[in-house]
């Protein structure tokens, strides 16, 4: 299994489909699935039934998943949608951390 270029908190851009252009904050990475569910992003109304959170019931508006590859991360220098490279740093017990980097501006993705 390949490694996923975003994960959970990242803000991303959207690149294909209803949203194109808009941007907003990954709440779940679905891996196995190759998706994700990011905040305001491919809103879809669902049915639901009267329970005790929504006594009345009926229509509500939630945000379905998106394929990851119609999802870029944003450069946090420029806040423009960027791909990713893995860099990998030393420490001074020598102990290996690999981190984001963006492709553009080179800055850390955190």
């Amino acid at each position: 299994m390949s490694k996923l270029h975003i994960k959970k908190g990242d803000t991303v851009y959207v690149n294909a489909g209803e949203d194109k252009g808009k941007t907003g904050r990954v709440l779940k990475v679905l891996v196995d699935k190759n998706r994700a569910i990011v905040e305001g992003i491919n809103m879809v109304s669902k049915s639901t039934k009267p329970n005790a959170k929504n006594p009345q019931g009926g229509i509500v508006k939630q945000e379905a998943s998106i394929h990851l590859s119609n999802l870029n991360p944003v450069d946090p220098k420029t806040g423009k949608a960027t791909r990713i490279s893995r860099k990998v740093t030393i420490g001074e017990n020598g102990k290996k951390t690999i981190v984001r980097v963006s492709k553009k501006s080179g800055e850390e993705i955190k």
